[in-house]
């Protein structure tokens, strides 16, 4: 992906209800050519849908970020689920000592990938 695409879809992203195709190219000080190109990527690449939208009287999209699957493997540390999944525990990501022990375990792991 371009830096320009990337910039796009950080925006799109960062807009959970959306944005506007003609506020995006503003946004990203390109033309409104260049913008219908790199949506057009990021809609092939399944990033984004594009959904007809009238602003003002004026045929335009509302772009909006897929949301993707998360790996289940990116919430395992030494067959452990991430502790805070169903958490109903008030406390401070700094302060939680069954999240400290889980990333210990995550170090613990990638240490020994790395020297394997």
């Amino acid at each position: 992906m371009s830096e320009i695409e990337d910039e796009a879809f950080k925006l799109i992203q960062s807009n959970p209800k959306g944005i506007l195709q003609s506020e995006l190219w503003k946004l990203l000080n390109i033309d409104s050519r260049k913008c219908s190109r790199i949506v057009k990527k990021l809609t092939d690449a399944d990033q984004i849908e594009r959904i007809d939208h009238k602003s003002d009287g004026v045929k335009t999209y509302l772009l909006k970020a897929k949301k993707r699957a998360i790996e289940p493997e990116l919430l395992l540390a030494g067959g452990d689920l991430l502790p805070c999944i169903g958490c109903e525990e008030e406390c401070s990501v700094q302060d939680c000592p069954l999240l400290m022990d889980w990333m210990y375990q995550l170090a613990i792991e990638e240490f020994s990938e790395d020297t394997s």
